[in-house]
């Protein structure tokens, strides 16, 4: 069976949604899935809004490709990047494609995707739409890419620093976010539980990302599945595997 890392992987950017400040952050996340064989970047590079890329795209290999907007108000990009997925699509050169951009129009372009047997996965900011982030095998948001975001949230947890009132509303959101998230695993745990309970952390966090494709353990502040799992309050049972030290984690929701 051909490892994740080793899948080829066109990477397609859509440089009117996205921006282009942690361009290495990104690569770097992409390269934990497989080998980017196409990176290609689309955009009207006529225009000032995306001139912030110019100055990334030699450093980081990404061939641009220039798309003029025919139309006022109307964004060309998106078909410039759907005729090129299916040409690289049919070329029969990639495994999986990597779709950058924060654009509903890509729904159906990753649907298409997965139904072509491709791995489909998605990097966006989080105000992208869901319709897209389910499209996709895996959604990625951008903000998790900076450790920044990481290390105010678990400031906010631990009692930090004092908030503001905008704060406090995200705050609110994250609370709900993460009981949400806490159902989630539970009612994920249950599925795949033995008749005691118990079910492999592996196979639940498979069956999480089915789910819900945007699940990433870093919207909460941590780097693994496993540190999130312990930071609530399920059953978690460590059993020796037999192999140089290796364990295996098994999960089960508490009895009330």
């Amino acid at each position: 069976m051909q490892n994740l890392q080793d899948l080829r992987l066109a990477v397609l950017i859509d440089a009117d949604n996205i921006p282009f400040g942690n361009v290495k952050g990104m690569l770097e996340e992409i390269a934990k899935y497989g080998i980017p064989t196409f990176k290609r970047i689309y955009g009207d590079w006529t225009k000032p809004t995306v001139s912030g890329w110019k100055s990334v795209l030699l450093e980081n290999a990404i061939t641009p490709v220039q798309q003029y907007s025919y139309t006022q108000g109307k964004n060309a990009t998106d078909s410039a990047m759907i005729i090129d997925a299916m040409d690289i699509l049919y070329s029969g050169k990639v495994d999986g494609f990597c779709i950058v951009s924060s654009d509903s129009d890509f729904t159906r372009l990753a649907t298409r995707l997965r139904e072509a047997g491709m791995r489909v996965i998605g990097i966006g900011e989080r105000k992208t739409p869901s319709p897209f982030i389910i499209a996709c095998d895996k959604f990625i948001y951008i903000e998790i890419l900076t450790s920044s975001a990481q290390e105010q949230y678990q400031s906010r947890k631990k009692g930090g620093k004092p908030v503001r009132k905008d704060q406090k509303s995200k705050e609110t959101e994250q609370q709900v976010q993460t009981r949400k998230t806490k159902q989630l695993i539970a009612s994920s745990i249950t599925d795949l539980a033995d008749e005691n309970g118990w079910a492999y952390l592996g196979d639940v966090g498979n069956l999480i990302l089915k789910k819900q494709p945007d699940f990433d353990p870093r919207n909460f502040g941590f780097t693994k599945l496993t540190p999130l799992i312990k930071s609530f309050d399920f059953e978690i049972d460590e059993r020796d595997s037999g192999q140089n030290n290796i364990k295996h984690i098994y999960i089960r929701n508490r009895k009330p």
